[in-house]
């Protein structure tokens, strides 16, 4: 059986991996700087996160939701102290496209409306398709329920507070610093502005902090720099480590219901454990002032490249524009300066996304090799 070809994959086999770098079945050592799209918070292999996983591992990975899991208490408790929310409540799922399903689920069955409004360049899962266009805005209905998304430009308060007029509005779904879209993000007065027009509106006002959150901004969760607090908060890919599992946070004003929402996967015994560990050592060795740290030296020492037209994101969570299509630079760097960068649906951007262990040692060998690189290729 072959595996069907929906990735382009570069010649390279990862067979080990401790901290910032990853070893091939060569022997050559990569460093890291992508960590597999943001999921690997902590660093590879982080000897804690190890042994509490393969503890758990020894005693019971996996059972239903239909009994009790005091890991899901622990979880929740340590997530609501690191986090600042306290009085939130927690639903457990696999991944960051059901987390943003659930949320707008949720949304819908809140306001009993249907359409989602979301922006430009956005990215929320893999599970919705385009299926027009109308007044130069793109919608898409998600293939799991009757909802429709349209998107609008960032920063554009007025045009949102347009569309939440009509009533047909059960959700506004934003990132705080957009992924695949290109890193991207609304300004502190638009964020403001958005909390309130959607209370005003009985909106529900979704953050995706799939990419952003568990402290690659240098804050817990990045919308924590524009002083907000939305209703519901989706969660993923540093959640874990690497072990799959995501969530949403959900405000005080929502009231549960058996049924209301579901999951196969979500808050297994060792999903838990993984993040659990991932919290413990976040918090243990200041790893949300690391990452404010080297953005501070990252975006000092980035400046002596000339052809970088500029840098967007927050802490570890980075981008470095260009005036042209950056897919044989980044070739370059893999494969010749064994450097692990992102794409991006902006061609010209290089994601920069390391573990938050990084140090400054390593941006200072990034720069060299990108340094090196940009001449080799002109």
């Amino acid at each position: 059986m072959n595996l069907f070809d929906v990735y382009p994959l570069y010649p390279i086999t990862p067979v080990k991996a401790l901290d910032c770098i990853i070893t091939d079945d060569k022997g050559i050592e990569y460093l890291d700087l992508y960590s597999g799209h943001g999921v690997i918070s902590i660093g590879h292999t982080q000897p804690y996160y190890v042994a509490k996983v393969k503890a758990q591992l020894d005693n019971l990975s996996f059972y239903s939701n239909a009994i009790q899991n005091p890991l899901q208490v622990e979880l929740a408790d340590k997530l609501g102290k690191l986090s600042g929310y306290t009085d939130y409540s927690l639903f457990l799922c696999s991944s960051g496209a059901e987390a943003n399903e659930n949320a707008l689920k949720m949304a819908s069955f809140h306001t009993n409306k249907s359409r989602v409004i979301s922006f430009d360049n956005a990215f929320h899962g893999r599970t919705s398709a385009a299926v027009a266009t109308t007044d130069n805005k793109k919608i898409i209905a998600p293939l799991n329920a009757q909802q429709i998304v349209t998107f609008l430009p960032l920063n554009q308060i007025d045009l949102v507070e347009a569309e939440l007029k009509k009533g047909d509005v059960c959700a506004v779904i934003i990132e705080p610093i957009q992924g695949v879209g290109g890193l991207d993000q609304g300004t502190t007065e638009f964020f403001q502005a958005l909390e309130k027009v959607c209370k005003a509106n009985d909106v529900v006002l979704i953050l995706d902090e799939v990419q952003s959150g568990f402290g690659r901004s240098g804050k817990f969760f990045a919308h924590q720099y524009h002083d907000i607090k939305p209703d519901i908060i989706c969660m993923a890919k540093g959640m874990g480590n690497g072990f799959p599992i995501g969530g949403i946070l959900i405000a005080p004003h929502f009231e549960a219901s058996y049924g209301l929402l579901g999951t196969t996967f979500g808050g297994s015994h060792l999903a838990c454990a993984a993040s659990i560990a991932v919290l413990d050592v976040i918090e243990s060795q200041n790893l949300m002032e690391n990452a404010k740290k080297v953005e501070t030296y990252f975006m000092e020492a980035i400046k002596v490249i000339p052809e970088i037209i500029k840098v967007k994101g927050r802490g570890l969570m980075l981008g470095v524009e260009f005036d042209f299509d950056v897919s044989a630079l980044r070739k370059k760097m893999i494969i010749e300066k064994h450097i692990f960068t992102g794409g991006s649906s902006n061609k010209n951007l290089l994601r920069i996304l390391p573990p938050l262990t990084i140090t400054t040692e390593a941006i200072d060998t990034f720069i060299v090799a990108l340094r090196e690189s940009l001449a080799e290729l002109k």
